[in-house]
């Protein structure tokens, strides 16, 4: 009994409740379904289970880095294939700093996760990667070749 309640506590209105800290979000119901405001976009999207992990992630962002040198859902090639990032940090030379990829609660960060980042970061060369399904959280740092697991969001 006590495990079903906290389960309910933890889902509020079928959106589950995330390990970042509470964030002003704005939420709105259209005729679509619904749809949360995206403060680097400035702009609503569709709110889905992905979509509601990646906007807590851009809230703790804004709180760390310059909004305007975040960008939200970006194009790259990754061998030869167009592929979408979730969300790029830039330093203050405007080079990649901080690739971030989010994923729904229900996808565990696995390694094929952590590589598929990874790849994304071979085209970028950001120095930084934090990969975050919104329960767990992981950030790596580059050094050389090889990457580090870091308990911290880096200081630009």
């Amino acid at each position: 009994m006590q495990v079903e309640k906290q389960a309910e506590e933890k889902v509020k209105n079928n959106r589950i409740e995330l390990n970042f800290p509470e964030f002003p979000l704005s939420i709105r119901q259209n005729s679509s379904g619904e749809e949360i405001f995206d403060i680097i976009r400035k702009q609503y999207v569709a709110l889905t289970p992905e979509e509601w992990v990646r906007q807590h992630c851009v809230h703790l962002l804004a709180n760390t880095y310059p909004k305007e040198l975040i960008a939200v859902e970006g194009s790259l090639k990754v061998n030869g294939m167009n592929k979408r990032f979730d969300i790029l940090v830039y330093d203050k030379e405007l080079k990649p700093f901080l690739l971030v990829e989010c994923k729904r609660t229900e996808v565990e960060i696995t390694q094929k996760t952590i590589d598929q980042a990874l790849a994304y970061n071979h085209t970028l060369n950001a120095p930084n990667v934090f990969l975050t399904n919104g329960l767990s959280h992981f950030i790596l740092a580059k050094q050389g070749n090889n990457y580090s697991f870091q308990s911290n969001l880096p200081l630009m």
